[in-house]
């Protein structure tokens, strides 16, 4: 197994003496936000370099940096999971009915131009937009929507959210009108259902099999449809010839050259060859900004999900909660926030919960969740208690059996790599042999989804609020057995007793219940620790105005800067615009 951080000594070398930067090692396309590269791989191309030369003068292509993959796949299936699909499949080519803004705290009218609960949140009414147009020119009705969510019932593995464990039935009134019965009341369920990705019923009633259709020939209602280029290292896509905003995008295009880490990332925003990125970029005042001031910016905000790695609970000995707790008791946050996340962040606590949460925050579960601290005493002491002694040779025993296990982490994340270096030696000093296990994406999410890893790795979601963060990693509606693909609950633990609690949540309306709720449902969590989190991940997001402006910025936070959190994203690609 691997241990070597991939490919960064030169890399790195070529970027101080290009910037006269001080070295660092940095990383990541995504993390928390990310699940955004194929789980797919094409035979072995040519070096990523060659890809990433600037457009040809005179198209107004904008570069991004995003999926950090080695070679592409053409898929562009929207009913799968985001991170097995080419960007902007879910949010960019196929579009949602609703888009959650985190940064305002509101929803903004998609494909729909408004909503409405009835009969005790037991009804949602959906009114779609008029005189929009699939990019074939065929028109878009509320008839897609029935259709596409018909399709996510009758193919239970496109159900990434669990849709119809709370659905009855959905059914288009007219035209204009798509009308969703609730098996019971459930509010949280218009994120769940404003984001899906609506499909073309007029193509899609055609497809055999929808799960592993790889669509390499769009047609959507998003800004960018035409796929105009399409190889191992690059691939383009142009305007959508009947867009329904008018005069957008006004860009002419997107373009993606394939990037294995992020070291090649940075050192092509450095170069000025990538217009927007979403990647951790080191010492990024020195090596990004001071490159050149006028037009390089960035932007980090702590709303990116949770860093979290996740220990599978059908393996031993992670179905012990006290041996959960006493790994990240071993963890020493500190560290890795210092030495892999270059002080960008801090240590999470015990609740999990990013600063978009912050609101919802208790005070209480974050006390009680000591085993968060640094207390590698603690730890010995717990897993002794626990009945896993040290052997002979240091390491601790189960039933005679050393504790050996894999950490698994994508190679080009190397913050995250970093990460894991420094929890491998914190765990090796309790007595646990842990041992990092770098794969490409495509190997890693594969694994991650299927729940094949002992632990692993991985990113939290950015909802409207903790219920869905919490859905994700407790809730046994989610649970799935090991070898199916789950999009969600990758670590395979349900908390029964929390479940009357989600189904409480789902139909309160009131602020002061709804904080009441979450309050309990953190309490389970931390008593729980499903999941160990490690940092708040920041919301990567990098940019020169060079060539485009109409980024979100610190000044004008009209969305999410990064390129990793769908739908959210396509509030951005849809008001960038040429200088």
């Amino acid at each position: 197994m691997s241990r070597a951080v991939p490919r960064r000594a030169l890399l790195l070398s070529a970027l101080i003496l290009s910037t006269g930067a001080g070295s660092g090692c940095r990383s990541k396309g995504g993390g928390a936000e990310s699940g955004s590269v194929a789980p797919e791989r094409a035979a072995k191309a040519e070096p990523a370099a060659s890809a990433s030369k600037p457009a040809p003068k005179g198209a107004a292509m904008v570069t991004i940096a995003r999926e950090q993959q080695a070679t592409w796949v053409r898929n562009f299936n929207p009913l799968l999971a985001e991170g097995s699909v080419r960007f902007p499949t879910v949010a960019g080519i196929y579009e949602p009915m609703l888009i959650y803004n985190t940064m305002r705290n509101e929803y903004t009218p998609w494909l729909a131009t408004s909503y409405a609960w009835s009969d005790g949140n037991r009804k949602l009414t959906f009114k779609v937009r008029s005189g929009v147009k699939w990019s074939d020119g065929q028109p878009f009705s509320a008839k897609d929507v029935s259709f596409t969510f018909a399709l996510l019932k009758k193919h239970p593995a496109l159900d990434l959210s669990g849709v119809w464990r709370f659905l009855g039935a959905v059914t288009a009134e007219d035209e204009s009108t798509v009308e969703f019965v609730l098996r019971r009341p459930y509010v949280p369920g218009l994120s769940y259902i404003g984001h899906q990705p609506i499909v073309p019923a007029h193509v899609w009633k055609d497809v055999a099999d929808p799960v592993t259709f790889a669509n390499e020939s769009p047609v959507a209602t998003g800004p960018f449809t035409e796929v105009k280029v399409f190889q191992n290292q690059v691939y383009e896509l142009g305007k959508n010839p009947h867009y329904w905003q008018e005069g957008k995008p006004a860009v002419d295009g997107l373009r993606f050259p394939a990037y294995p880490s992020n070291d090649q990332v940075t050192l092509a925003l450095v170069n000025g060859e990538v217009d927007w990125a979403g990647a951790f970029v080191p010492d990024i005042e020195r090596v990004f900004v001071a490159k050149d001031p006028a037009h390089h910016h960035y932007w980090f905000p702590l709303v990116g999900g949770t860093a979290t790695l996740y220990p599978n609970a059908t393996r031993k000995p992670f179905d012990d909660v006290r041996v959960r707790k006493a790994i990240s008791m071993a963890i020493d946050r500190e560290q890795i926030v210092k030495l892999a996340a270059d002080n960008y962040t801090h240590g999470a606590d015990a609740t999990g919960l990013d600063d978009s949460y912050e609101r919802f925050r208790n005070e209480k579960a974050v006390a009680a969740g000591d085993w968060v601290r640094f207390d590698p005493q603690r730890a010995n002491e717990i897993l002794d208690d626990a009945g896993y002694p040290r052997g002979a040779d240091g390491i601790r025993t189960r039933n005679g059996k050393p504790l050996r296990f894999e950490i698994n982490v994508v190679s080009g994340w190397s913050d995250w790599v970093r990460a894991v270096q420094i929890i491998v030696q914190n765990l090796q000093a309790v007595g646990m042999e842990a041992t990092m296990r770098t794969y490409d994406f495509s190997a890693f999410f594969a694994a991650l989804q299927k729940g094949t890893f002992d632990m692993s790795m991985g990113w939290t979601t950015v909802e409207p609020t903790p219920y869905n963060f919490y859905r994700d990693l407790m809730s046994t509606e989610l649970l799935k057995p090991v070898g199916e693909v789950s999009a969600r609950n990758w670590h395979r633990f349900g908390a029964k007793h929390a479940d009357p609690l989600f189904h409480q949540f789902e139909a309160a309306t009131d602020p002061s219940d709804q904080k009441r709720i979450l309050d309990a449902i953190q309490m389970i969590f931390v008593e729980a620790a499903p999941v160990i989190p490690l940092f708040k991940n920041p919301s990567w997001g990098e940019y020169s105005t060079k060539r485009f402006t109409g980024f979100p910025t610190t000044e004008n936070p009209y969305a999410k800067l990064t390129p990793n959190n769908p739908p959210e994203y396509l509030l951005v690609l849809t008001e960038l615009r040429p200088r």
